[in-house]
């Protein structure tokens, strides 16, 4: 089972804050802006995704930022997209180098959908400097890709070095709902992105919209996923916010330092960061399609 949940914040907390196309901010949220929230929330872990890139600072930058963080007491986690060797392969050197556990990706980039085989096909011959390097790869389950067919992608890899990064809301895109995906993926689970969300209807009744809400304040149960979550080790629930967009950027800026300030007053509350996770039986997915 999880030893125990850790709260954290990540650039995808803050997207409106760093720069969304069409709508550009006079004073982008930077690395160091960052750290500097995370810590003023009493978070403990920051993961700084492919919206805020790591790989264009360089190692004196890098290590800055690694001093930093261990000044501020958070710890750094590391994030890309899309599964290329020679990416992995910097973003593996930049994990190392930062003290991350673990390196986050999610298979699709652009217009590169590898199928499930493919998938593994391209990030088995990683396995050696992963091992190495102690760190785990975080499969992020998102649009396009089934629950069982990501399980199946870390179950051929092998669970010593892959897991899966779960995120709450993505797998909607897959016409799947949260208590699936935490069904067949919990067991795999390293990583918790906690995005909450309202299902509301639309257009004249005519239709649903998927809303995005601070944690707490939508229909994530939190309660029934976290038993749910049985793979050993520790585990950092990092929160990600669909903040919609307001009548001016400043507004929208505004509401998700808000609602990010809600969000983990509420993780908070509901576990310190050594609080158990308790589990329960797992069934296997290595029957999933390929």
């Amino acid at each position: 089972m999880a030893d125990h949940v850790r709260v954290g914040l990540s650039s995808y907390t803050y997207p409106w804050a760093i720069g969304l196309p069409g709508a550009p901010v006079t004073r982008p949220l930077d690395h160091d802006g960052l750290l500097d929230r995370t810590a003023g929330l009493g978070a403990a872990v920051l993961q700084v995704a492919d919206n805020l890139p790591l790989h264009p600072l360089d190692r004196t930058r890098l290590l800055r930022l690694r001093d930093r963080a261990r000044d501020l007491g958070v710890d750094l986690e590391v994030g890309t997209r899309g599964v290329e060797p020679e990416l992995l392969a910097r973003y593996l050197e930049i994990a190392t180098l930062v003290g991350s556990p673990l390196l986050r990706t999610v298979v699709d980039r652009g217009g590169h959908e590898p199928t499930p085989a493919e998938a593994v096909a391209t990030l088995r011959p990683l396995a050696p400097a992963f091992r190495r390097a102690g760190i785990v790869l975080a499969l992020e389950n998102h649009d396009r890709l089934s629950s069982r067919a990501l399980a199946w992608v870390v179950e051929e890899l092998g669970t010593d070095w892959v897991g899966v990064c779960l995120d709450t809301v993505n797998s909607l895109g897959a016409l799947e709902g949260p208590d699936v995906v935490v069904g067949v993926l919990g067991p795999l689970a390293v990583n918790l992105h906690v995005k909450d969300f309202d299902v509301v209807r639309a257009n004249a009744s005519l239709g649903f919209d998927v809303r995005g809400r601070p944690v707490g304040g939508g229909r994530l149960d939190l309660d029934a996923l976290l038993p749910r979550l049985t793979r050993p080790g520790p585990l950092t629930a990092v929160v990600e916010l669909w903040t919609p967009r307001q009548a001016t950027v400043e507004a929208t800026v505004a509401l998700e330092r808000r609602w990010a300030e809600e969000s983990v007053s509420h993780l908070r509350r509901r576990f310190d960061r050594t609080e158990p996770v308790a589990a329960q039986p797992t069934t296997s997915t290595r029957s999933a399609a390929r």
